[in-house]
């Protein structure tokens, strides 16, 4: 195979998708990316790919860049449990950290209010879940395990109140608590870390057949995550202070592990929903060559190649919602034509055309196996940067598995403009 060309099919509806479906086979893991956090088309055929992984291929799970205490709320209305949302759209709608439209949107209250649709025919057993996996939410999480001891377990809940007690004086501001711990000679990570380890030792004990009375697995297996992000989330906090790699690596190394909890606990298969720059193999670009890590990468390396397939987007021109700086207002922006020899500009020449390209590991097009810039949209976009900024250097065939390119897009309809007073998280990257 010499063309790309030649490798490229049209991408048009979802039945277009089966050459997709077909590569990812008897996979475990399928990790699909987006090239912004902003782009109705992404999310669009991320959802319509994602139907058809649960409903032909027996995924279990949806697994998303959000925060954990934010997406189990969003599970508990797909899965109809008890008590929970009867519309997916209002626990979204009720997602109050920066960058809200990244889960407050149209098309993710569509495809969730798909989701509980199929799961309501289902046994409760089998009800796919949709969770989050990222790091941010360090007091809320803290909230969430508190309440959750003190209704399940108040004998235990010392333990959570201690280590909410030691984050308290920094008002739940983490770029305080960040820079609070670079000076000061000691930090809230013994507190976390006692917490986490009490939850371990009470899974313990319920998996010797002490659950308790009216013990609930699930929520028992979120109080437990909830204890993880505070452990986690205390640590990427304090890893701001000394780089970007070491807090993205923190990060990075949270979610690989939170999905790999989730695949344990539910013993089923993992979608996974994050940006190209977590879902694309970090040793295919220049993120290697600064200590970098990713999603991607790990997959990778836990599960081997046969079980995991990553999916990456791109996109030509159009629009997007992003802000202008961390933690401002959205905005609908302009994405102008991609720069002249980046991946995106490639494409367009050779394609002008929606496209689906998916190659075999040991045959593939030289332009996949060449370093090409790569367009990356995170929260924070100007459109301004394009020519120096906004791309990341990428081997297209070892970065991903597969790759959905579209020539126009435009930007997403979120739920709800960002509101005064709303937590924006303290981060050294923008996506």
């Amino acid at each position: 195979m010499d063309r790309i060309e030649e490798l490229a099919l049209p991408l048009r509806e979802a039945v277009d998708l089966d050459p997709l479906l077909a590569r990812v086979g008897d996979a475990r893991v399928v990790a699909i990316g987006e090239a912004s956090h902003g782009t109705h088309e992404y999310y669009a055929w991320r959802a319509a790919l994602t139907r058809r992984l649960v409903e032909e291929h027996g995924f279990g799970l949806v697994a998303v860049e959000g925060d954990w205490p934010d997406c189990y709320r969003v599970n508990r209305s797909v899965r109809l449990r008890p008590g929970a949302d009867d519309d997916p759209r209002t626990a979204l709608d009720a997602i109050d950290r920066w960058p809200t439209w990244m889960w407050a949107n149209d098309d993710v209250v569509d495809f969730c209010r798909w989701l509980r649709g199929h799961n309501a025919a289902r046994p409760e057993d089998e009800r796919v879940g949709f969770y989050g996996l990222d790091v941010y939410s360090l007091w809320d999480s803290v909230h969430e395990l508190v309440a959750w001891l003190r209704e399940n377990e108040p004998e235990h809940a010392g333990a959570a109140v201690r280590a909410m007690r030691c984050f308290e004086p920094f008002g739940e501001d983490g770029a305080e608590y960040a820079f609070a711990t670079r000076f000061a000679p000691t930090s809230c990570e013994q507190a976390a870390v006692d917490l986490m380890h009490h939850l371990c030792r009470q899974r313990g004990r319920s998996d010797d057949g002490d659950d308790g009375d009216g013990d609930d697995p699930e929520a028992r297996f979120a109080a437990e995550q909830n204890a993880s992000v505070v452990v986690d989330a205390e640590r990427y906090y304090r890893a701001m202070v000394g780089g970007s790699a070491e807090s993205w690596n923190v990060r990075d190394v949270h979610m690989a592990d939170t999905l790999d909890r989730l695949l344990e606990h539910t013993g089923g298969k993992a979608v996974v929903w994050e940006h190209n720059t977590h879902v694309g193999d970090a040793r295919a670009t220049d993120m290697a060559d600064v200590g970098m890590t990713n999603v991607g990468q790990l997959l990778r390396e836990r599960h081997g190649t046969d079980d995991v397939v990553l999916v990456g987007f791109g996109g030509h021109r159009g629009g997007v919602v992003a802000g202008r700086e961390w933690g401002a207002q959205m905005e609908r922006m302009p994405v102008p034509p991609a720069r002249e020899g980046s991946l995106e500009h490639l494409l367009h020449e050779r394609l002008g055309r929606d496209a689906l390209l998916v190659w075999p590991r040991d045959e593939r097009p030289g332009e996949l196996d060449r370093r090409l810039d790569h367009r990356a949209i995170g929260v924070v976009y100007r459109p301004e940067r394009e020519r120096w900024g906004n791309y990341v250097p990428t081997v297209l065939g070892e970065r991903y598995d597969a790759f959905l390119y579209l020539e126009d897009t435009t930007p997403l309809q979120p739920l709800h403009l960002e509101r005064p007073g709303e937590h924006v998280p303290l981060a050294a990257e923008a996506v």
